[in-house]
């Protein structure tokens, strides 16, 4: 009988062993998924890399256009500024013409109107633009406040620094 205990003692535990040994092998068996899904889970993740690489790509692209557009719009920028540089210094030789036809006719009141132009860098271009001879006449009826204005702008306007129209 002490034997019959014994085995059936010792066919207990190793059933009882032999059950935890299929517990411990089923929960490894549930924590790591099978490999088609390991698989399936590679593709995915590697179709997700190429669309990121694809727009990636489309946004460089993008990037590029829009940094040759701002090159055009730089450059269309600069020469619209020369041109309405252009535009301006053809204007002060236009109004210089007239005032040097107003000196001939009436110095006194050609320095009147001069004088009455509100901006004196603009009295000062346009007498920049005039025959000196014709300009210094004008000089003489101005009145000395403006002229003394007028002459500090002309001064900065000779220099080889400075030409006609930066300043504006």
């Amino acid at each position: 009988m002490r034997y019959l205990t014994v085995g059936i003692s010792f066919l207990f535990v190793f059933f009882m062993a032999l059950g935890q040994e299929n517990v411990q092998n089923n929960t490894q068996k549930s924590s790591n998924p099978p490999k088609t899904e390991i698989e399936k889970e590679i593709r995915r993740l590697e179709q997700l890399r190429e669309e990121i690489k694809k727009l990636i790509a489309k946004n460089q692209q993008i990037l590029n256009q829009i940094k040759e557009e701002r090159k055009k719009l730089q450059q269309e920028k600069k020469e619209l500024e020369e041109f309405q540089k252009k535009l301006q210094s053809e204007k002060y030789k236009k109004l210089a013409k007239v005032f040097e036809k107003a000196v001939d006719e009436d110095p006194e009141l050609a320095a009147e109107r001069i004088s009455k132009i509100k901006d004196p860098k603009e009295a000062a271009y346009i007498l920049f633009n005039m025959k000196e001879s014709k300009a210094g006449i004008l000089m003489d009826y101005m009145d000395p406040t403006v002229a003394d204005k007028i002459v500090r702008i002309l001064t900065n306007l000779k220099s080889p620094k400075n030409s006609p129209l930066e300043s504006q």
